[in-house]
């Protein structure tokens, strides 16, 4: 007898066969339209109305030698997303491209500048890999981190260290929405916000959306939603659904309501095909293990090579455990530019 309700649920996942897979020979683009319409049905974003564009500069300085802009962007009625716009050394006013950098489930998006405000970042900054904006200034992007909900200046809560992705997720899921879904809407409006506002220095030829963890799975979804960028980097995050939050319990924003049901991750590279994928996975990453990650790119490299994109699609497989890798990824990403 079985008294552990997850145990039921792990075998209904494990023999799940999603509604929206691809049988890899239907008309594709008819299936690529049926599968935008479901996930963004389940990732609630129908449920936002996004606001006109209105940027606010609230700070301009110069951070450790580099300009520096901390902005709020709104995205909807009632909210503004915080976002760092970050420049190389020496800028001289030159068009750039945009890397757009999300944190994952760290104390927020200051990490991403490489700034230090809560007692584990130094951890996070010297195991994880994560100071994005400084990667990418240093490789001639203009770079913008936007705080994710949930975290840091975004509902992060001081007393857990800035993190709080718990009791918003819960609340998201009441009213028909999720977390990560508000996190890939804000990362599209804020992109819009941006391209208004600054298309004289900013472009999106070379763009590059990258994020770790949780920030890795918004970009996987926003790749799904959003074909604006020349590449994207879901950094440790790509796993199968039974992998990393069946097998085992994880951050509450990871859930969607029904998504097992219709989805797993690997099925939904019928809507980020041909743009350009790349992977980033360590062989001991406790959160999100390698041979479910396997599995999903296995699917994901199936249906780049149904659309003659095989060369678009990348898995970097590096050994060590839950961190971005940058020297790695980025020697990838640059290899095009």
């Amino acid at each position: 007898m079985n008294f552990l309700p997850n145990e039921v649920h792990k075998k209904i996942i494990k023999n799940i066969i999603p509604s929206m897979r691809w049988d890899l020979e239907s008309d594709f683009s008819a299936h690529r339209e049926k599968c935008k319409e479901k996930l963004i049905q389940l990732l609630g974003i129908n449920e936002i109305v996004p606001t006109d564009i209105d940027i606010k500069i609230l700070k301009e300085e110069l951070l450790k030698g580099q300009k520096h802009l901390c902005l709020a962007i709104k995205t909807e009625e009632n909210y503004y997303a915080s976002c760092h716009l970050l420049f190389p050394k020496n800028y001289n006013g030159e068009r750039l491209p945009l890397c757009v950098c999300l944190q994952g489930h760290v104390s927020g998006a200051h990490l991403g500048l490489g700034i230090e405000k809560f007692p584990y970042d130094e951890v996070y900054l010297q195991n994880e890999g994560i100071d994005f904006c400084i990667q990418a200034t240093s490789r001639g992007y203009i770079a913008l981190a936007i705080e994710q909900r949930g975290f840091g200046e975004n509902g992060g809560d001081l007393k857990t260290g800035g993190t709080n992705c718990l009791h918003p997720a819960l609340t998201a899921i009441m009213i028909g929405r999720t977390l990560v879904g508000e996190r890939v809407h804000d990362v599209k409006r804020v992109v819009d916000s941006i391209l208004e506002k600054y298309s004289d220095i900013v472009t999106m030829e070379n763009s590059v959306l990258v994020g770790m963890s949780g920030g890795g799975t918004a970009t996987y979804y926003v790749a799904c939603l959003d074909d604006r960028f020349d590449t994207y980097v879901p950094g440790v995050a790509l796993c199968s659904l039974y992998d990393s939050i069946t097998e085992k319990s994880h951050c509450a924003c990871n859930y969607v309501p029904n998504m097992a049901k219709h989805f797993d991750m690997g099925d939904l590279a019928v809507l980020i095909v041909p743009k350009r994928l790349i992977v980033v996975s360590g062989t001991e990453d406790r959160w999100f293990p390698i041979d479910g990650a396997k599995r999903e790119f296995a699917r994901i490299k199936k249906i780049y090579d149904t659309q003659n994109a095989i060369d678009k699609c990348t898995h970097i497989i590096c050994n060590g455990g839950h961190s971005f890798y940058p020297n790695e990824a980025w020697q990838e990403i640059q290899k095009k530019r």
